[in-house]
């Protein structure tokens, strides 16, 4: 939590030298009968939190002429699902004021990161399905209902990624001199990079088969 009023910090180290946005809210749920609160929560935490964060970080590195700001995406954001369009969107959101940091901040010394996690063990189910519970009754999507309470509480794969091992390949590569512009992996990052070059109707037909 940072001082909204004032840009300096007391710094038990002197510096920032990595900033790691990592907001992850799920809103699930069809679109059409979502609160309108619950999206901008979601919007909220992950798109304009690490908007702040940005904000209050870039005139210290700039100042430095050196920093690294690392977003944490999700392979969401290329393989769109239903039910989840507000996570989905809220996280494309992320991947493209990223692409357009990596050209405003490089002036300044300031490298950018996008990092697309796969499947990975965390806390991110446990949270939805708390909010899901709160939501009010379905009425168009009535007859989905326990197609969208499954997402809902759906959780991580048996084989998803490890948390550990996920944290250990990403610090490897964010701490080279130059880290990439863009790192996937975790569980079906792959299978999901080609599913996103798929033709549209490709992945109509297997949206509306999720829906059956």
């Amino acid at each position: 939590h940072l001082p909204q009023h004032s840009p300096h910090f007391h710094l038990k180290f002197g510096r920032i030298d990595i900033l790691v946005n990592n907001p992850g809210v799920l809103c699930i749920g069809p679109l059409a009968e979502l609160p309108l609160s619950a999206i901008q929560n979601a919007f909220d935490v992950n798109v304009f939190g690490a908007m702040r964060m940005i904000q209050a970080v870039v005139p210290h590195m700039a100042a430095r002429k050196k920093g690294k700001i690392v977003n944490i995406g999700s392979i969401g954001a290329v393989s769109s699902a239903p039910w989840t369009s507000v996570y989905c969107a809220s996280k494309s959101s992320l991947h493209s004021l990223t692409d357009t940091l990596r050209s405003e901040l490089h002036p300044f010394g300031i490298h950018v990161t996008l990092v697309a996690p796969g499947a990975i063990k965390s806390n991110i189910a446990n949270v939805a399905a708390g909010n899901y519970s709160r939501m009010p009754e379905l009425k168009l999507y009535k007859p989905f209902e326990n197609l969208i309470k499954e997402r809902a509480y759906f959780k991580e794969p048996p084989n998803a990624t490890p948390t550990e091992i996920f944290a250990r390949k990403t610090v490897a590569v964010l701490f080279k001199d130059k880290p990439p512009a863009w790192f996937s992996f975790g569980k079906y990052s792959t299978l999901v990079e080609i599913y996103s070059c798929m033709p549209n109707f490709v992945k109509d037909f297997l949206a509306r088969r999720m829906m059956k």
